[in-house]
């Protein structure tokens, strides 16, 4: 299936993550999920021009998460990610963050806003 718009540029997709895995499931099938989700995306090389995390979301970003070398590699490749300030403040994470940009609520909707496509996770 051809989803082309005729542009020669591709379209800049945002992705938010609003929780601390993917799909209403268990703690650790989310897990997995979301894992998997973030292999294929880096994998299959058509990329996201941000990823925002907000809410539960920012977990993802921080220690003890299994997304970390992933988002890392994400980031190598020209993805912005950005992260809640507020929601890491509210979790009392602020020191566990380990990849992306602390950014503000208002970073998360600039980013929504020069997207062509957003997807929340």
């Amino acid at each position: 299936m051809n989803l082309s718009s005729g542009s020669s540029a591709p379209p800049s997709t945002v992705i938010l993550v609003t929780r601390n895995g993917m799909g209403e499931a268990g703690p650790d099938l989310q897990q997995t999920l979301v894992t998997k989700y973030f292999q294929i995306l880096l994998a299959d090389g058509r990329l996201p021009a941000a990823v925002c995390f907000y809410a539960e979301g920012v977990r993802l970003a921080c220690d003890g998460s299994p997304l970390l070398d992933i988002l890392r590699a994400l980031e190598t490749q020209g993805v912005t990610l950005i992260v809640c300030t507020t929601c890491l403040n509210a979790l009392a994470l602020v020191g566990q963050h380990r990849v992306g940009l602390m950014g503000s609520m208002a970073d998360i909707i600039e980013a929504q806003w020069r997207a062509d496509k957003v997807i929340t996770l």
